[in-house]
């Protein structure tokens, strides 16, 4: 062996097992292969469906809005609750429901939302009343809640490094994908079955997700802390209150007394949720996480997401089919357009990640490109064609794409897996958020825009959603007008806040070494199925842990070499220059 070589016997710390739910050894965190196991494919599968599943059901119920409401006599205020009330459900629980996963296990709650949302979609699909189906969508959304936050939280426990990041790619494309298909695959099922029938399917891919835990593995933090229950109430509250406000302001005026009531009470609700948390022995918001710049960095990297794509996916199919005047069907394939991207590009922002590119400046790069992509849709007009939108849809659904591909995996990096749970319900309560926000603000902005030319706000509704009498050309031009300065201040909110994400995320210590040192290694021999030797130099440690996002004294993320996954706070590993070698010293 070369004296410049060391070989080392294995620390206990690195290699003492521990015990999962199902009783059996497990030392995977410490040296588990960089290939995933097929347990691990499996429980990705699952997850990947869930998160295809659940988006397609979300934005793709408003097109059975028409006809479920002739079918039910109802008005459209009511039949639009079909949407609002699962949306708001949804997200008023995510982040309870994460926080339950921690408690009481992620397969356990994850189980239990596709219980909930298979029922809720069979209730739907034989609904005799809009009451009803508005009951069942209710359900629906408590199930989305519990899938969407236990399974971010279920992808965080089983997989770590470079795989970690890779699967929430998947995942964020994926989701990008249901979102996206979801409007024209409920179309073409309410088209030849039915809008029952459209319910009804989703119950069946409800029963897969079901059938699809068995072959997940259980995990829950390890510390079992007492549920929260009084900061459980008082966050659904708040969060439901202020979503509720949001969502009916543009459409009920926001004076009306149930927006006025539903925000009042949910303020109170937020206000006192903090103090509440600050004495919960076991708080179910975690404050401390927001309290962490990088992981604060990425949240808002998520809202901004949802701000630079949300209004263009609901409002502009509305303005595609009047004035533009395109059909339904080729204004559904248009809006499939962005889709591409968003499915093909989050593995790539995470093979960046991996091969060395700073978090900070893909994040930075992708929201500014979301930025451009608005101010280039407004070229908008009402004779447009679908040459000319085929470039700016591509560009929003380019940087959507690449900033999918990291923002989960980097938040998680920022937290404790203990609670990853609360971490993921978080991620999914921000983003749900930010969508019931988007869609109030831009609908308010076109409206506010319209009545101030129009003079009318009757009239300005009725603009504002591609209705204008006789085919006005005045009337198309003032709506045109109003795109086009919604679109920018859209723009310029991304841009500012693609710079404040790039602040926050970024860490000290990111720059690479300008010259890396010469052939230094480390030989480490940990203990697992086999001996797995790995012979790593130093710089390419520093260059592991900046593509991890690490700060260089930050002990507590997952440095690995080669196969070999260490956990440098519970082996206590420390890297030392010795007579120019590396070598491990305990500490």
């Amino acid at each position: 062996m070369s004296p410049h070589h060391e070989r080392l016997a294995p620390d206990p710390a690195l290699t003492a097992p521990r015990r999962t739910d199902d009783g059996a050894e497990d030392a995977r965190r410490a040296t588990e292969p960089c290939s995933p196991s097929r347990s691990d494919v499996a429980t990705l599968v699952v997850i990947l469906m869930g998160f295809l599943a659940l988006p397609m059901s979300m934005s793709g119920a408003s097109v059975a809005i028409p006809r479920l409401g002739a079918d039910l006599d109802a008005g459209g205020s009511a039949a639009q609750w079909v949407v609002t009330g699962y949306f708001l459900t949804a997200s008023a629980l995510m982040l309870v429901a994460g926080s339950l996963a921690d408690v009481l296990g992620r397969r356990r709650i994850y189980r239990l939302g596709t219980i909930a949302y298979a029922a809720g979609s069979l209730a739907a699909a034989l609904a005799p009343s809009i009451g009803m189906l508005l009951a069942a969508r209710v359900l629906t959304g408590v199930g989305a809640a519990g899938v969407m936050a236990s399974g971010g939280a279920i992808l965080a426990a089983t997989f770590n490094g470079i795989v970690r990041t890779r699967a929430f790619a998947a995942m964020g494309a994926t989701a990008g994908l249901g979102l996206a298909l979801g409007p024209s695959v409920s179309g073409w099922i309410i088209g030849g079955l039915g809008w029952r029938l459209s319910f009804g399917l989703f119950m069946i891919a409800g029963l897969v997700l079901l059938i699809g835990t068995c072959f997940v593995r259980e995990t829950r933090a390890e510390a079992r802390p007492h549920l929260d229950l009084p900061g459980a109430g008082l966050l659904a509250a708040g969060l439901a209150g202020l979503m509720l406000a949001v969502s009916q302001g543009p459409s009920r005026g926001w004076s009306d007394p149930l927006v006025l009531g539903a925000g009042i009470a949910g303020l109170v609700s937020l206000g006192a949720l903090v103090p509440a948390e600050r004495r919960a022995i076991t708080p179910i918001l975690d404050l401390d996480l927001l309290r962490r710049r990088r992981f604060m960095g990425w949240l808002l990297a998520a809202t901004t997401m949802a701000f630079g794509y949300g209004g263009v996916l609901a409002f502009l199919p509305s303005y595609l089919q009047s004035p533009a005047g395109f059909t339904t069907s080729t204004t559904g394939l248009i809006m499939l357009l962005p889709t591409l991207p968003m499915v093909l590009l989050p593995p790539v922002a995470a093979r960046l990640i991996n091969k060395g590119i700073s978090p900070a400046v893909l994040i930075t790069g992708a929201l500014l490109v979301i930025s451009g992509g608005n101010v280039w849709l407004s070229v908008l007009t009402p004779d447009v064609t679908i040459g000319v939108l085929v470039g700016p849809l591509l560009m929003v659904g380019a940087g959507v794409g690449l900033a999918a591909g990291i923002v989960d995996s980097q938040a998680m990096n920022q937290i404790d897996i203990d609670r990853a749970g609360t971490a993921a319900g978080m991620l999914n309560t921000v983003r749900s958020g930010a969508n019931a926000l988007v869609l109030a603000l831009f609908g308010a902005a076109l409206l506010a825009l319209l009545t101030t030319v129009l003079g009318s706000a009757e009239l300005a509704g009725q603009v504002a959603t591609g209705n204008i009498p006789g085919s006005d050309g005045t009337l198309a031009n003032h709506l045109t007008d109003a795109w086009r300065v919604t679109l920018c201040g859209v723009a310029a909110l991304c841009a500012a806040a693609a710079v404040a994400v790039g602040l926050l995320v970024r860490g000290p210590g990111e720059q690479r070494p300008e010259h890396p040192p010469d052939s230094t290694t480390l030989l480490i021999r940990p203990r697992s199925r086999g001996t797995f030797p790995a012979l790593c130099s130093e710089w390419s440690l520093r260059a592991h842990r900046q593509r991890l996002g690490c700060p260089p004294n930050d002990h507590s993320m997952p440095l690995t070499l080669g196969q070999t996954s260490i956990a440098q706070e519970s082996s206590r590993v420390r890297i030392d220059w010795t007579m120019g070698r590396v070598r491990r010293s305990l500490r």
